[in-house]
């Protein structure tokens, strides 16, 4: 190799860590990050505590079809990376109400919380009593999965479809043998989280060694939350709300959900909570969503299974015209 092709060999590696270390620091509620749509704020009291729920509520483009879409974001995500999927239901007449959970994004980061699946629910349930949704299309990716499902426990009449896009919780990592961290060992990781780190991981585990350029912003997005003024209070919500999806599994109630259920699932997603810091031998037998999403379709009465192979943790993302064209299928259904 010449010397010219082994310098932009170096430049090219160099270039992104580069990119990475110059991210820009965002507020605790993420102040400074531009969301695709307005967000507007839920006032509300929930465990003593004054908070606020960023959310997006989005008008159907196409002529109204009377129905209103909920979209549900996953641990490190944010109600933005659902973008492509908002403009696709909007445009195909669906109201599109999209919110941050308290802990999360552009809402409340509270320093004291109980955080669990039923009070997100109840939270979410009290802002579409606010805007005068009684039924939705309840769609959740990831952890946003979790909670759909307990969404979908505890309102069923108001659930019209369930839809599980690569949702964790589809295995009880606890009782597989992963070993428990403390809500203080969570916190002292997640002080330590940044672009490198998160862009590193997310190649690995959601994309399956694969990257596009377009992913860059939801790194900034995340990083930045973290990097910002914020920084203590977020990494201290993010430890609970770890401690909450690690304890707190679904995985035993989907036989009792009583909705139409579709399971959206990129099998090549390997996403397992703990999977760092578990043995070698529990390693290897979790976090397999080739499996775990055939498992589970068997286990959810009537649920339906579309599988996008070779795709990672988040399909509407690494290939949006191909899911979303399956999520209005689904819909329809």
């Amino acid at each position: 190799m010449s010397r010219f092709n082994l310098a932009s060999l170096l430049l090219a590696i160099a270039l992104p860590a580069c990119a990475l270390a110059d991210t820009p620091a965002y507020g605790p509620q993420l102040e400074g990050f531009t969301y695709p749509f307005a967000v507007h704020k839920f006032n509300f009291e929930s465990q003593g505590l004054a908070l606020e729920m960023g959310y997006m509520d989005v008008a159907a483009k196409g002529t109204p079809n009377g129905h209103t879409a909920v979209l549900m974001h996953g641990k490190n995500f944010c109600g933005a990376t659902w973008e492509d999927s908002i403009k696709a239901l909007s445009d195909a007449g669906y109201r599109v109400v999209v919110p941050d959970q308290i802990g999360f994004c552009t809402s409340s980061k509270p320093e004291h919380y109980q955080y669990s699946f039923q009070q997100l629910a109840l939270n979410t349930h009290a802002l579409l009593e606010q805007l005068g949704v009684d039924k939705a299309e309840v769609i959740g990716h990831s952890t946003g999965g979790m909670l759909a499902t307990r969404y979908a426990l505890l309102y069923p009449k108001q659930t019209e479809h369930l839809v599980l896009v690569n949702p964790i919780g589809l295995e009880d990592w606890k009782a597989l043998g992963v070993p428990y961290r403390s809500v203080d060992q969570w916190y002292e990781r997640e002080l330590k989280v940044n672009a490198e780190g998160i862009r590193k991981y997310e190649q690995s585990t959601y994309y399956v060694g694969r990257w596009q350029p377009a992913f860059d912003k939801w790194v900034e997005m995340l990083a930045g939350l973290n990097k910002g003024t914020g920084h203590k209070v977020v990494a201290w919500n993010s430890a609970l709300i770890y401690d909450m999806i690690f304890t707190q599994p679904v995985f035993y109630e989907f036989p009792n959900l009583k909705v139409p259920t579709l399971l959206m699932i990129g099998d090549a997603d390997t996403t397992a909570i703990g999977s760092d810091i578990a043995p070698p031998e529990v390693k290897a037998r979790i976090g397999h969503y080739d499996v775990l999403g055939k498992q589970v379709a068997k286990m959810i009465p009537g649920a339906r299974l579309v599988e996008f192979a070779g795709l990672g943790h988040a399909p509407q993302m690494e290939k949006p015209v191909e899911f979303n064209a399956a999520l209005l299928d689904g819909l329809e259904k």
